[in-house]
């Protein structure tokens, strides 16, 4: 089907890919390449140019973390889902900051597989929650003792604090900065707009210089930054 998802499974276990192709066939996409290694990853992603790749971590001559950024230079538009065993903050920050779209455990639900795939190809985003938070330095999900927040007292920082501790050459404007706020709860640009009481395009323009100027290439991105300083309010 011309319209199919075109998806690509790295994972060095037979079994693994089996399944997911077994599982993404049945739901009507198309697997159009499978590979056992970072190194091998970044042929299919350049020969294929798949729409989305599932990219395992731990694997022979090159690890998926690393293989990432040659994978989306080979192939810009592939959105890459990390699937791995490793419920690992600091793979996961590691993972978005190289340009992952999704991250998640191989103990996902097959329809959370599936969604994964299906909002990556839309250009969205998915995560598990108990990693961001972990990766925001947020409360823990799991027991144990919570990280500290960036603000003894939780508060959020001022539009000055901010500023400061981005340090950024072309900082941003108090609107830029109610935008990443919005943009961090995970809000779509018309929810945003209305929130503002802005237009959509008002939106997308403030939310490219955001990117612009935190030297960040996506949303999920920018919210890692707002959320490290305690602005997902």
């Amino acid at each position: 089907m011309s319209d199919a998802i075109r998806v690509a499974i790295v994972d060095d276990h037979a079994i693994v890919r089996q399944g997911l192709r077994t599982l993404l066939t049945t739901m009507g996409m198309d697997v159009v390449g499978e590979a056992d290694s970072g190194n091998t990853a970044i042929d299919i992603a350049d020969t294929y140019r798949p729409n989305v790749m599932l990219l395992d971590i731990r694997m022979k001559d090159k690890d998926g973390i690393s293989a990432l950024p040659q994978i989306k230079e080979a192939s810009p538009q592939t959105a890459v889902i990390m699937l791995t065993t490793y419920a690992n903050p600091t793979y996961f920050s590691e993972a978005i900051r190289n340009g992952a779209s999704g991250y998640l455990l191989k103990d996902s639900e097959p329809e959370e597989i599936v969604q994964a795939i299906q909002s990556a190809a839309s250009r969205s985003y998915l995560f598990d929650p108990g990693l961001l938070n972990q990766a925001m330095g947020q409360q823990q999900t799991t027991p144990g003792k919570a990280e500290a927040a960036p603000y003894a007292d939780n508060t959020a920082p001022t539009t000055a604090d901010t500023q400061e501790m981005l340090q950024l050459v072309d900082p941003l404007s108090d609107r830029e900065i109610d935008v990443l706020k919005l943009l961090a709860q995970g809000r779509a640009n018309a929810d945003i707009a209305d929130a503002l009481n802005v237009s959509i395009a008002t939106v997308k323009t403030h939310v490219s210089h955001i990117l612009s100027k935190l030297n960040v290439n996506d949303r999920t991105q920018a919210a890692l930054v707002a959320a490290r300083l305690n602005l997902d309010l």
